[in-house]
């Protein structure tokens, strides 16, 4: 019996929908890596019970932080993104978690830089409160390996292709490192939007938006570009014809990010059919109903969809491309120059 929703929400499903292909479901993914930074934090006495815990986000971390801060009896500050909906805001409200929302803005950089300053000007006037940096610190790792743990005794299988957005890096990540301790044939396959710095995206515009949550226009610290051996680009069509076949095909209601990595998985899958190919779901798909759901009509077909090999970050081209990573190190604007963000 669980202690706490959080660790119920925080419990994926392992779901087969074809033969090797395996879909790995969160309600919530980033309460994983909240719940194990949080319990980390205060086991070494770098923060103790009653303490304010404060961090940037655009949406589910915030949520994932709040429910951490619920189970261990912290107070919880975000700077959220105008992308936080009224859904969310309101669970926040009624978990005790305090919310700072950015106005309105189309440009993602000119958000992401606006709510790390907020961080700042926050920290300087309580240098007591503790700033979680997701993007930077790799404690958001720690939450990942009994996950690994579970995927590799459930698979039974050292020939495996995760694939998963990318993000803060935390996620696929940490998988990728904890199940290639347990198995050598553990390949990582990285999912990004175009307009992202992470993989080198930002030249290219998807006139449509950037899928929340697996891109940045700002250096992550906690991305380990030598980790992952190829990378798919997706635009917003792409992403919501993969999470309507989903739906249609499989049952399964996610949102945006997976639809992306749902259709990359599917084509890896499909190129080795000997490997056992795992995608992240990272959350459901509740906050794509009028955005991606209600308009599933309008979605190109998955199976007419192919991604473009380049060999080139300067050959990308919407609505998708596929590249061979093989551990390269970071793009140049991806280099995390040591200011926390």
């Amino acid at each position: 019996m669980d202690a706490h929703i959080s660790e119920a929400i925080g419990r994926p499903d392992l779901i087969r929908l074809d033969d090797g292909l395996v879909c790995l479901r969160f309600e919530t993914m980033k309460v994983v890596s909240a719940l194990a930074a949080v319990r980390h934090l205060l086991d070494t006495g770098a923060v103790r019970r009653g303490d304010t815990l404060v961090d940037s986000s655009s949406g589910i971390y915030a949520y994932a932080l709040a429910l951490a801060c619920h189970r261990y009896g912290m107070r919880c500050h975000i700077v959220g993104s105008t992308t936080v909906d009224h859904t969310l805001r309101t669970q926040l409200s009624v978990l005790g978690a305090r919310l700072e929302q950015m106005e309105p803005s189309a440009d993602l950089k000119l958000d992401q830089s606006r709510r790390v300053a907020r961080v700042r000007e926050i920290l300087r006037d309580h240098p007591e409160y503790h700033w979680m940096r997701q993007y930077h610190d790799d404690i958001h790792y720690l939450g990942y390996e009994a996950v690994a743990e579970r995927i590799h005794a459930e698979t039974g299988t050292r020939a495996l292709t995760l694939v998963g957005g990318v993000g803060s890096g935390a996620s696929t990540g940490a998988l990728a490192q904890y199940l290639r301790k347990r198995a050598s044939g553990v390949r990582l396959v990285g999912v990004q939007p175009y307009g992202s710095v992470t993989f080198g995206s930002d030249h290219v515009s998807d006139p449509e938006i950037i899928i929340a949550g697996i891109g940045s226009s700002i250096p992550f610290g906690n991305v380990r570009h030598d980790l992952y051996d190829t990378v798919h680009w997706l635009a917003f069509d792409a992403a919501r014809a993969g999470s309507v076949d989903l739906l249609h095909r499989h049952a399964v209601f996610a949102g945006l990010s997976t639809g992306a990595a749902y259709l990359a998985a599917r084509w890896e899958h499909r190129a080795e059919p000997g490997r056992t190919t795992v995608f992240i779901a990272a959350d459901t798909g509740h906050r794509y109903v009028d955005t991606v759901f209600a308009h599933h009509d309008e979605a190109p077909s998955a199976e007419d969809l192919t991604p473009r090999p380049v060999t080139s970050l300067d050959d990308l081209a919407m609505p998708w491309s596929r590249m061979a990573w093989n551990g390269s190190p970071a793009p140049r604007g991806a280099v995390d120059q040591g200011g926390p963000a």
